[in-house]
């Protein structure tokens, strides 16, 4: 799946931020994060962050100018395409997450309903840091009052989430 956009934008009927991912195939995918959910998600994205998504080695780094990405955009509205909705037009209300380290520079992150649906979300560091960027700055207009700082905590001593097999931490 290649990401087109991503929005973070807050619900304050359903005091529930609503993440809206668009894809270049025109397709939407929709994710409630409540906040009991961003509260315990953040340490562990920003472990990541700072861990295995933190800067690259020189080696990899210098590309030329026209071969580099297109940096991240704030100032363009969400488009609104008609787009197909592969789980649906309602919100997948996030209960579970799982956050792994999936190959250099990459971390995977999936949102799970329960044991209904799930959303995968892969991230580089560029994509990560826009996510938080962004879940931050929507909290902080919700009134959240949740201490969403940058600095690694000693609450999320591994970047990764439980997995199938152990006992999740449900949050709703």
């Amino acid at each position: 799946m290649h990401i087109r956009q991503l929005q973070v934008a807050c619900d304050a009927v359903q005091d529930r931020l609503t993440l809206r991912v668009a894809t270049q195939a025109n397709e939407e995918f929709r994710v409630w994060i409540t906040r009991r959910y961003l509260r315990e998600l953040w340490p562990h994205l920003v472990t990541m962050l700072a861990g295995h998504l933190a800067a690259r080695p020189q080696a990899v780094a210098e590309k030329p100018a026209a071969a580099a990405a297109p940096q991240s955009s704030f100032d363009q509205p969400f488009k609104e395409d008609n787009p197909s909705f592969p789980l649906g037009s309602t919100p997948l209300l996030a209960s579970e997450a799982t956050l792994t380290a999936s190959g250099d520079g990459l971390a995977r992150l999936i949102f799970r309903e329960g044991r209904e649906r799930s959303f995968t979300l892969n991230l580089n560091s560029e994509l990560m840091q826009a996510l938080c960027a962004m879940l931050r700055k929507s909290a902080e207009q919700s009134g959240w009052a949740l201490a969403l700082d940058y600095a690694p905590s000693a609450a999320a001593e591994s970047p990764t989430m439980p997995a199938d097999d152990q006992k999740p931490g449900l949050l709703h």
